[in-house]
C-alpha cells in the first residue's frame, strides 16, 4: 500500500467526530465504520475539486466503480474521538484511479486505507479511458495547484455567469464581481464588490453542491484584493 502513515503525505482532510451507533461492545469503532468515514472524505473531495460528482462524471460520459478497498489498522478509535480523514489520489491509470486515506487521531494513524475505483460506462459496465480533463485535474491538485479559476471584472463581461447561479439584482451593474470557475469551465460561485467611497463585499453565492468548501472565502479573498489594489487579484486562487 502507498504511504499513509503520516498527515504530511495529504493535502486534503475531511474531519468528524465519532458517534455512538459507531461504536461495538468492545467500545472501539465497528472496523466496517472506517470505509464509511473515507467514503465520507471522498464527497467532500470532489467538493475540494469544485466538482459537482454525479452531474460531472455524467458529463464525462461514465461513472466510477470500487474495484478494491483495503483496511490497514493500527489503532482503534473510541465514542467522541475527533478524527481527520486524508486523501489522497496517488494514481491514475489508464481506465482506474488508485486512492489512499489516512485516518489519524491527533498525529496518530489509526487506520490506513487504499481504494481502487474503475472508470466505466454506467450502463455496459465496461471501462473506459479516464477522462484527459480528470486526470489532469487530479494530477494538478495534488500538486498543490487550485481547481478554480478565477475572472474579476465588470457586470457586461460576468453577467452571464453570474446569472448562472443566483438570480440579478439592480445593483449589480454597479458593482464589480468576481466568478469561480471549475476545470470544466462551470460557474461555481460568484460574489461582486459595490463601489464606491466604503466598498463592500456582498452577494456572495455557491453552487449548493459545493457548499462547505470554502469558495465563498476564495471569492470574498479576490474581492477584498480589488479594494487594497494588490496586482494578484484577477488571475489565480
Amino acid at each position: 500500500m502507498p504511504d499513509t502513515n503520516t498527515r504530511a503525505s495529504y493535502r486534503f482532510f475531511h474531519r468528524l467526530r465519532v458517534r455512538w451507533a459507531e461504536v461495538d461492545l468492545q467500545k472501539i469503532v465497528f472496523n466496517p465504520h472506517y470505509l464509511m468515514y473515507v467514503d465520507t472524505a471522498l464527497a467532500d473531495y470532489w467538493r475540494a475539486l469544485a466538482l459537482p460528482y454525479e452531474q460531472s462524471l455524467h458529463a464525462m460520459g461514465g461513472d466510477l466503480f470500487v474495484r478494491k478497498s483495503t483496511l490497514e489498522f493500527h489503532a482503534s478509535a473510541v465514542y467522541d474521538d475527533v478524527l481527520d480523514v486524508g486523501l489522497r489520489c496517488a494514481r491514475v491509470g489508464n481506465s482506474s484511479l488508485q486512492l489512499v486515506s489516512g485516518i489519524f487521531r491527533g498525529d496518530d494513524l489509526l487506520v490506513g486505507a487504499e481504494l481502487v475505483y474503475v472508470f466505466a460506462d454506467p450502463v455496459a459496465k465496461v471501462s473506459l479511458p479516464v477522462p484527459q480533463i480528470l486526470r489532469d485535474l487530479l494530477t494538478r491538485f495534488e500538486q498543490g495547484e487550485s481547481p478554480v479559476r478565477a475572472a474579476v471584472g465588470d457586470w457586461q463581461s460576468l453577467r452571464e455567469a453570474v446569472c448562472s447561479l443566483r438570480t440579478p439584482e439592480d445593483r449589480d451593474a454597479h458593482a464589480k464581481h468576481c466568478v469561480l470557475y471549475n476545470a470544466m469551465n462551470e460557474a461555481i460561485a460568484c460574489g461582486r464588490l459595490a463601489l464606491g467611497a466604503d466598498p463592500q463585499v456582498d452577494g456572495l453565492f455557491v453552487s449548493p453542491l459545493l457548499r462547505g468548501a470554502g469558495w465563498s472565502r476564495v471569492v470574498r479573498q479576490h474581492l477584498n484584493n480589488e479594494i487594497t489594489h494588490t496586482p494578484e487579484s484577477a488571475n489565480n486562487v
